[in-house]
């Protein structure tokens, strides 16, 4: 399989939040962030992959300001590593005021991915090639938040988290 860069397999959505998609405050409902980027993630790991892929965890969600009503939203996903059937999908996510066009980065997530057969079964993904220094800052990173989430679902013993170890020595 051919290694891949992340650009090759970036996804950008963009959505405007309108009164259907707010709580009584007139904010983002949360939930419907959440959806936005399961599906900007999942179009993102399946051109990496050319593959059916499922959402096998959300590893971590920050909410860190209020989208309003009216504002544009864009969410920007990129592969951060790939693993043997495993993606990690970083999600930036920006707010456009639709006064003053000025860009915010608000929000960001990591989501992963596991390439299926049709039968359901994980199957080998393409490497992914780190280019820009945040793509490789985020590479190295996966690895460590990789193996906490496999010590979290207790699919790893913490003495083998080898990379998770080393922070700590």
């Amino acid at each position: 399989m051919k290694p891949k860069t992340a650009k090759e397999s970036q996804t950008i959505h963009t959505e405007l939040v309108l009164p259907n998609d707010t709580n009584v405050l007139g904010n983002l409902m949360g939930g419907k962030l959440l959806h936005w980027m399961d599906i900007a993630s999942a179009i993102c790991a399946h051109r990496h992959c050319n593959r059916v892929v499922v959402t096998a965890s959300v590893n971590n969600v920050s909410f860190n300001q209020p989208i309003r009503l009216g504002e544009i939203v864009t969410l920007q996903a990129k592969i951060s590593r790939a693993f043997t059937s495993s993606m990690e999908v970083f999600i930036d996510v920006w707010v456009e005021n639709n006064t003053t066009g000025k860009k915010t980065k608000c929000n960001e997530a990591i989501y992963t991915f596991v390439a299926v057969d049709q039968r359901g079964n994980p199957i080998n993904v393409p490497e992914l090639i780190p280019e820009t220094d945040e793509e490789k800052t985020r590479f190295e990173g996966a690895l460590r938040r990789r193996q906490l989430s496999l010590i979290l679902a207790g699919k790893m013993k913490p003495a083998e988290a080898t990379e998770l170890k080393a922070i700590f020595s």
